[in-house]
């Protein structure tokens, strides 16, 4: 392994090496009119480069030039006292000059959002990255959504899941944010084929950061990662509708006739029942998941803004199982062969899962330089599990010669067995939030507070048991009584109020061309749960030497404590440890972001090293996505690696990326002890061996992980465009449930998957205008999209699931995810 590291490591720095020869200080221009709502030249319109102070204005005819920096992406901002601001975004190569006009039209003058004056002038923190939303929507992937374009970066082991880990976190690590609301997912889900939609619609979302590490002390408390969205606030009327076997959507946006209030109200279908029929176990899927999201603001003079955010979100799951084929090479000192295991069900499964969120927000600008925002929020869940599978199975060698009659039949059984599962889960969690934030704006110090009060309202019934016989006796074995293999049966209800706020000052050092921009905060937390307080001091700093190459050093270093919530409280046995504390962290980050042109391109390279050292671990298993936790602060963690990741457009307009990751992730855990046995050549036990466990691999640590995606068009015709996702993940650990010795016992084989998309032009708005009666004149494009998931047509591995022989050996069975599948949508826009 160490070797592997430090060839890595030596071809990361060649590769930079070769990527820093590439540059060069280039220019370009930007030049043209601003005229009125009759087309008449505007003279002294303000022309500015956003985030930039100073700029220049318009002559007497209207005219501007402005020189700019070549390869790098900006806005230019147009503004004039009694009009509408208007931008316009720009992308220019070595000495190309743009030539546009600008309408400026009357109006009320909108409230600005106001933003970090030194991440105006450069918005590279430590561990952000920065996604281009339509990227998002052009995404070949089994799931839609922004996750789906997240996990290309921090990796994947499930395209049926929108959860994803993060620098070895558990998918409970990361914060969610949608225009600065909290988001919750549902929390009883097991596998999944159960999830429905995620809560963040693709079409509606204006601007996507992704903290991977590091993030500033305004952000929440959790360990790994923070993803902040911000939708749409539409100028005038549109909207977009789609329709493709998996999922179906509309949204439409626009602005009332005074322009003071705006909506965007969006609303999709889906099911994923093509998609699971042809997994391992067939059967009856009926699963179906819908929802109806809506944002409003509304602008009440020029110092108030009023929010509306409201979301209704419903998921059903049922499953008939009929049969499961299952087969496995194994390898033993007794035989080689590929195991089979035939499994007929009787019963079924049906599941539920309701929220919904309102959040409502009042934001005041006091004056230029300060801001205040109060906010409101409710967030509710309801969900259902009820389960009553019945299995019965056969295990061993199946014939794969087709000249016998037995082929694809079982001819030498090793194990036969039935099991039962049973579930009577509920779970009603209720979360209301009142919170305000403020900011003030001082030249060179941007300071931002804010404090929060958090009331959660749990309650939960539990009911699972399993049952299992193997050759005709009930597991465990007992003669005396019958057994359950596993039973938990627990009722809670929990009532906690949550304190929290933060303060951090954003302070500019130098000016935009080479700058220090630090970062510096502290947040506190404090909740009636287990009564405890905590503080996270984090600080960081991005710093832009004065060379001709765009380079920017950042670093982050902070506590990151993760108070605990409903999942990790609850033990193994269903009971709740409400005096379970906080995980804590301690954290640091180290990297570097460089633009640069390559092979006539603007190109960007960007890498970070991060090391987590982490105390009072709740340790946990993962199986499919369930995370079941120890319920205890009995382990202490440590996680650390390298990133790099290259972004460029290999084609004008189509920005593509690579990602790759190094990382180890292990943890110990206190009082765990196992006994070896020596067995004689009978196989009985002669002497025995107390041993500790020590330092194993957590359940996320996988220690290679790419990502590519890649945008192409025909060079004759950008009406036919090629979108490809792939994912590489090397192995994961499993862990025998309940076992300490049989920690870390398999492996989960390497996760490779890789979807295509293809996607052509129907109508735009050209072609659509030259037809008056057409009724598609108004529409601003219509694609045809095909989309292969999975074309390597390879089932990866989520899960074992454990059979025992007629010898009482124990042996796994892979649990399979999706094989190929073919997708096809229509996308129109207007």
């Amino acid at each position: 392994m160490k070797i592997h590291i430090r060839h890595t490591s030596l071809t990361a720095i060649c590769f930079l090496l070769t990527v820093i020869s590439f540059s060069q200080k280039k220019s370009a221009y930007v030049s043209g009119k601003v005229i009125d709502e009759n087309e008449n030249p505007l003279p002294k319109v303000s022309v500015t480069i956003l985030g930039r102070s100073g700029g220049i204005t318009t002559n007497d005819s209207g005219y501007f030039r402005l020189k700019v920096t070549a390869d790098k992406a900006f806005a230019l901002v147009f503004s004039y006292t009694g009009r509408k601001t208007e931008q316009r975004n720009f992308l220019l190569s070595e000495n190309e000059e743009e030539k546009i006009t600008v309408k400026l039209e009357k109006g009320v003058a909108v409230l600005q959002e106001v933003v970090i004056t030194g991440n105006q002038r450069d918005r590279r923190e430590a561990g952000l990255i920065k996604l281009n939303p339509k990227s998002v929507i052009n995404l070949p992937s089994a799931i839609t959504g922004v996750e789906s374009m997240i996990k290309i970066i921090v990796g994947s082991n499930n395209e049926l899941t929108s959860q994803y880990s993060v620098r070895g976190g558990s998918y409970d690590e990361n914060l969610i944010y949608v225009n600065d609301f909290e988001i919750f997912r549902p929390y009883l889900t097991s596998s999944g084929q159960q999830e429905g939609l995620s809560f963040i619609n693709p079409e509606l979302v204006r601007n996507i950061n992704f903290y991977t590490g590091g993030f500033q002390a305004k952000y929440g408390d959790k360990m790994s990662s923070v993803l902040d969205i911000q939708y749409k606030k539409p100028k005038q009327f549109g909207g977009s509708a789609y329709v493709s076997i998996l999922e179906q959507g509309l949204h439409l946006e626009g602005t009332s006739k005074n322009n003071r209030l705006s909506y965007l109200i969006g609303v999709r279908n889906r099911s994923n029942r093509n998609l699971l029929s042809r997994q391992d176990t067939k059967g009856n899927y009926i699963p179906s998941s819908a929802d109806l999201q809506a944002l409003i603001n509304y602008q009440i003079n020029t110092k108030w803004a009023a929010e509306f955010l409201g979301n209704i979100s419903r998921t059903k799951f049922t499953l008939i199982p009929q049969s499961s084929e299952l087969t496995s090479s194994v390898f033993s000192p007794f035989f080689s062969a590929n195991l089979a295991l035939d499994i007929f069900f009787d019963g079924q499964e049906k599941d539920q899962y309701q929220t919904n969120m309102q959040g409502f927000a009042i934001t005041n600008l006091a004056t230029r330089k300060l801001k205040h925002k109060w906010m409101l929020s409710h967030f509710g869940d309801n969900e259902k599990e009820n389960t009553d599978i019945t299995g019965t199975y056969l295990f061993g060698q199946r014939d794969f010669d087709k000249s016998h009659a037995t082929y694809g039949t079982i001819i030498n059984p090793l194990g036969a067995g039935m099991y039962q599962n049973f579930t009577r889960d509920k779970l009603a969690i209720d979360n209301w939030n009142v919170s305000y934030k403020g900011s003030y704006d001082q030249g060179k110090n941007f300071y931002q507070w804010g404090i929060g009060y958090d009331k959660t309202i749990i309650n939960d019934k539990l009911h699972e048991w399993e049952y299992q016989d193997s050759a005709g006796y009930s597991l465990p074995f007992n003669p005396d009584q019958l057994q359950l293999n596993k039973i938990l049966n627990s009722a809670a209800g929990l009532n906690i109020n949550k304190f929290s706020g933060y303060l951090q000052d954003n302070i500019l050092l130098g000016d935009s061309t080479h700058s220090t921009i630090l970062q510096a905060g502290v947040r506190f937390n404090y909740n009636t749960l287990n009564k405890e307080f905590i503080i996270s001091p984090r600080i960081g700093f991005n710093w832009k030497p004065q060379w001709q190459k765009d380079i920017v050093f950042r670093a982050a270093a902070g506590v990151y404590d993760q108070p605990p919530f409903y999942r990790e409280m609850r033990r193994y046995d269903g009971t709740v440890n409400t005096n379970l504390k906080s995980q804590k962290s301690v954290q640091g980050v180290l990297g570097f972001d460089y633009n640069f042109s390559g092979w006539g391109r603007p190109m960007r390279f960007t890498t970070e090293a991060y090391y987590k050292h982490m105390t009072d671990v709740v340790p946990y298993d993962i199986d499919n996505v369930r995370i079941r936790y120890y319920g205890e602060n009995n382990a202490k963690a440590y996680a650390t690696g390298i990133e790099m990741r290259l972004f460029g457009e290999l084609v004008p307009d189509a920005e593509s990326w690579i990602s790759l990751g190094i990382m180890r992730t292990k943890e110990k855990i206190s009082n765990t002890f196992y006994t070896d046995y020596t067995l004689d050549s009978l196989g009985k036990p002669v002497d025995s061996t107390v041993k500790q466990l020590g330092w194993v691999r957590r359940p996320t640590d996988r220690t290679i992980t790419f990502g590519m995606f890649f945008q192409d068009y025909l060079a004759t015709n950008k009406n036919f465009k090629m979108y490809l996702n792939l994912l590489y993940g090397s192995n994961l650990p499993y862990n025998i449930p309940g076992s300490v010795k049989y920690r870390n016992a398999m492996v989960i084989d390497p996760y490779i998957r890789c979807d295509i998309g293809f996607s052509a032009l129907l109508l735009d708005a050209e072609r659509s205008n030259r037809r008056s009666h057409s009724p598609f004149r108004n529409f601003e494009n219509i694609w045809a999209t095909l989309e292969v998931f999975n074309i390597i047509d390879r089932a990866n591995t989520i899960s074992y699931q454990l059979i025992k022989d007629f010898s009482n050996t124990t042996f796994l069975m892979p649990n399979r995810l999706t094989p190929r599948l073919v997708n096809f949508k229509i996308i129109a826009r207007w």
